[in-house]
């Protein structure tokens, strides 16, 4: 920083004038950095519907969905006992369940204590089974009745622990532990059901010890297992098994929580209740983006309000600068067509009628209406009881009413406001780029901050050139003044001794 001093010689005050004079050399550098100012905010108000649109376009994947439509309650007479969930493929109606018994899963236990601290090394034990990989150390059964044989590892530095862990933390449908309490191990399968359905096969155990370090070490014997069953139940009077405590029959997939008494009686009935909340939450973001789109044409614009300069804001409070910043930006998209005609072209789309082969073609006929009143812009009022009644009767005619994915007159209205929806979209993306866009030069508003920037550098650079300018001139008269005055004072001086 180069530090000036003027007017030592004439008394002026230099700095003042100098600045004086760069505030009025400044005025068209002011004047273009608010031009950028609100081209910054123009390009985040574009962006903040964007973000807007973005998230109301993932919504619409849900609304092409069947489940949106088609959702299922199912109701038990029993729910301690036996509950279910329905698909959209359910049949409505009523299912007949009557729980016998629940599957459970197989345990073995050790016959008496294992004589071993599960924490130390084994070599450090009364261990005597040997260390390596043992191929075929125990087997499970397949629904088919073959078995799958399994590989242990047993290491010297393992602990009773490590290795009870491992053999858990392998994908071999069993699991092990170490009870501290009685110094015995479980062992369980981690899945329930009767695999080994043969009594003649081992007994008809689920798990089958081949090695030492099972039967030896921790004394498992195939022949206390006990479990290893599976569900029985009738469904109509009909006798059937699962291998779990879970069975899916013609879209309904029943859960068995405990035996029932007696027969359970399960409903399916459509769910329109859920149904109905999702079509509302779509509707209730659509007309999100109606308030937004349509509030920003019809802002009023203040032009008496321009950005304010960093000079200014230092002379506001917090409050001040936010209250006419708030004036500033209000009406800062107000004429955009791209927004206009988005909105225009989405509201258009729920005038159609869809061919959609049931008894429903328009939003009207199922409880769905635009405002009546212009400024609300087309925002969607819905008669709750009428979508609700409609969902009852024919929820398949409106979900090809909402998402039928064809094109002409038999297009479902949620695919023609994506159509219109993405079209909007592209044309924000061309004025002011996407929400991550960090290059300007890939959208209009961007290339002319950019080349307000370009403008600024160069002004800023022709700024200082000028103070230099001015600075050297009152510096030339500075010096002009000081040799007058030594003149003067010479010739004083002279006339003194005279």
């Amino acid at each position: 920083m180069v530090m000036r001093v003027g007017g030592l010689s004439s008394g002026m005050d230099i700095e003042s004038i100098v600045n004086n004079l760069m505030s009025a050399e400044r005025m068209p550098l002011q004047k273009m950095e608010q031009d950028r100012t609100l081209l910054e905010w123009k390009r985040d108000g574009f962006r903040e519907v964007y973000q807007k649109l973005y998230e109301f376009d993932e919504m619409i994947l849900d609304m092409k969905l069947s489940s949106t439509y088609n959702s299922k309650s199912v109701s038990s007479s029993q729910e301690s006992a036996v509950t279910a969930t329905g698909s959209t493929s359910a049949g409505n109606g009523t299912y007949s369940i009557n729980v016998t018994e629940l599957a459970k899963s197989a345990i073995n236990v050790s016959s008496g204590e294992v004589e071993i601290d599960p924490n130390t090394p084994l070599k450090d034990t009364n261990y005597a089974g040997g260390f390596g990989e043992f191929t075929n150390a125990f087997e499970t059964f397949n629904k088919d009745g073959s078995t799958t044989q399994h590989t242990i590892e047993i290491k010297e530095t393992d602990t009773l622990n490590d290795v009870l862990k491992r053999i858990s933390s392998a994908d071999n449908n069993v699991r092990a532990f170490y009870d501290q309490n009685t110094q015995k191990v479980i062992l369980e399968t981690t899945r329930t059901g009767n695999y080994n359905a043969d009594p003649n096969v081992h007994d008809g155990a689920e798990v089958v010890f081949n090695h030492g370090f099972f039967t030896d070490t921790l004394k498992l014997d195939t022949a206390n297992e006990t479990g290893g069953e599976n569900a029985q139940f009738q469904y109509n009077g009909i006798e059937m098994t699962s291998y779990d405590n879970s069975y899916k029959l013609g879209g309904v997939t029943f859960q068995f929580k405990d035996k029932t008494n007696g027969t359970a009686i399960l409903t399916v009935e459509n769910d329109v209740d859920a149904s109905f909340e999702k079509i509302m939450k779509f509707v209730d973001t659509y007309n999100e983006i109606v308030d937004m789109i349509n509030g920003s044409q019809h802002e009023e614009k203040y032009r008496d309000y321009k950005p304010l300069t960093q000079e200014q804001k230092d002379e506001m409070s917090d409050k001040e600068i936010e209250l006419w910043e708030e004036r500033a930006k209000s009406g800062i998209l107000r004429g955009e067509s791209s927004l206009s005609s988005g909105l225009f072209s989405m509201r258009q789309s729920w005038y159609s009628t869809v061919d959609t082969g049931g008894s429903y073609t328009s939003v009207t006929q199922v409880g769905i209406k635009t405002s009546s009143n212009y400024m609300d812009g087309g925002k969607l009022i819905v008669d709750e009881e009428e979508l609700k009644n409609a969902l009852r009767e024919d929820p398949a005619s409106i979900q090809n009413l909402f998402s039928k994915n064809a094109e002409g007159n038999s297009r479902g209205l949620v695919n023609r406001v994506e159509d219109a929806l993405e079209t909007t979209m592209k044309q924000i993306e061309q004025r002011a780029g996407k929400p991550t866009s960090i290059t300007l030069d890939n959208y209009t508003l961007g290339k002319r901050m950019k080349d307000l920037n370009s403008r600024i550098s160069a002004f800023e650079a022709r700024m200082v050139q000028v103070e230099n300018r001015y600075w050297s001139q009152f510096t030339a008269m500075e010096k002009a003044i000081s040799q007058m005055n030594q003149q003067s004072s010479q010739l004083m001086s002279q006339f003194g001794g005279m």
